[in-house]
């Protein structure tokens, strides 16, 4: 691969990167689209992965989906023991299956993590965002909570 070439894709990386926080702090949910195949991501990424085509466009999202798959969180990553979360505290984390087809692991809100066998997979969910304080800058998380 050319060295422009190399350049060239790490600024699309940076851009749909750049393009997906910065929806996250406005509260929206993007994704990416394969202008050859139609196959959709979240979070964008300049090149399919199911074509290998490499012209992609930035889509909104509805927000809307299912839960997929999920897992209850006893011991967290650093970032989440900083927002309070341990041995006493759980947290959901899971894969949503969005309506659009993509699926994306997000933070899952509004379940009885002392209960996770009551815990369903094919929930309906809706996106929710996250704000927390990190390092001293506040970010922006993606989340989902059950939905009727």
């Amino acid at each position: 691969m050319a060295l422009e070439s190399k350049f060239s894709e790490v600024a699309e990386n940076e851009f749909y990167s750049s393009a997906y926080h910065k929806s996250l702090r406005e509260k929206k949910l993007v994704g990416s689209k394969c202008k050859k195949c139609g196959h959709i991501f979240v979070p964008p990424k300049p090149i399919c992965s199911k074509c290998q085509g490499s012209e992609m466009e930035l889509v909104n999202m509805k927000g809307k989906g299912k839960l997929a798959a999920y897992t209850v969180v006893a011991v967290g990553a650093p970032l989440m023991v900083e927002e309070g979360f341990d041995r006493e505290h759980h947290y959901c984390s899971g894969v949503v299956e969005l309506e659009e087809g993509a699926r994306v692991a997000a933070r899952i809100l509004g379940m009885d993590v002392t209960k996770p066998e009551q815990i369903k997979i094919g929930t309906p969910v809706a996106v929710d965002y996250v704000e927390a304080e990190h390092g001293g800058e506040k970010e922006t998380f993606l989340a989902f909570k059950a939905s009727s």
